[in-house]
């Protein structure tokens, strides 16, 4: 019974290396972690670009990933998106406006009208928030409306299973929730449009700057391979480098 257990836990370790390789490669979130990979092993945080992910599926993923130790940012929250149409998901939060303590409405619930606070209290609403391990792992969360410094400068991820074109039925209707909240009373939809046209434009500079410097990169190494004095400098490297060690 030993010796089946071990193999048992063999392979569903080398299942698991394979999920988290398959993860690295394509740039996704892993929906589990061995012990070993979280907190300590991890380097900076998770960053996750929001846009076109459908609210529920993010936060249950990016819940379990703080639970497990894990870090993670997420940015560009206005442009998530919530199943359902918007007339229907507009009531249904004016109707939550209405909840509050009769007797004292200073006590909660607090309704947050931000979309990237509307995120935070989705994630929160999917843990033991009251409990010292899920406050500890709140404290792990960063939320954003657009792509502050230094985000903008930085690889962004996104989640496949919560993609709405992935979950969504063609022609089924959805909610941007930044419109949404615009229409509840968030009142900074227009500033964080501006920002994100201009950090739009200056990442577009920068990137036709950048091809330019790697055109010119390549069309130097195409004419150094022609050249009959660094091919023969390049022969001793080669030779001095694939040495075998004494």
């Amino acid at each position: 019974l030993c010796r089946c257990q071990a193999a048992a836990h063999q392979q569903t370790w080398k299942g698991r290396q394979l999920w988290i390789a398959a993860g690295t490669l394509w740039g996704v979130l892993p929906l589990s972690l061995p012990s070993s990979c979280s907190p300590a092993n991890m380097e900076g945080p998770t960053i996750v670009d929001c846009r076109g992910h459908l609210m529920g599926r993010l936060a249950s993923v990016v819940a379990k990933q703080l639970l497990t130790g894990n870090r993670v940012v997420l940015v560009r929250c206005e442009e998530m998106n919530i199943s359902g149409s918007f007339i229907r998901n507009k009531l249904l939060f004016m109707s939550f406006l209405r909840k509050k303590m009769n007797s004292n409405p200073v006590k909660g619930p607090f309704h947050f009208r931000a979309p990237s606070r509307m995120v935070w209290r989705t994630i929160r609403s999917m843990m033991q928030h009251k409990i010292p391990k899920c406050q500890a792992a709140l404290e792990r969360l960063k939320v954003f409306d657009g792509v502050p410094p230094p985000y903008d400068k930085k690889k962004r991820m996104i989640i496949p299973d919560a993609l709405r074109i992935t979950r969504l039925r063609p022609g089924r209707k959805y909610t941007n929730l930044g419109r949404m909240c615009s229409e509840v009373g968030w009142k900074h939809w227009d500033t964080i449009k501006t920002l994100e046209a201009k950090r739009k434009t200056k990442g577009e500079a920068f990137w036709a700057k950048k091809k330019t410097v790697i055109a010119a990169r390549r069309k130097a190494l195409a004419a150094a391979a022609k050249d009959p004095k660094v091919a023969k400098v390049q022969k001793i490297l080669d030779a001095v480098e694939n040495a075998p060690v004494v």
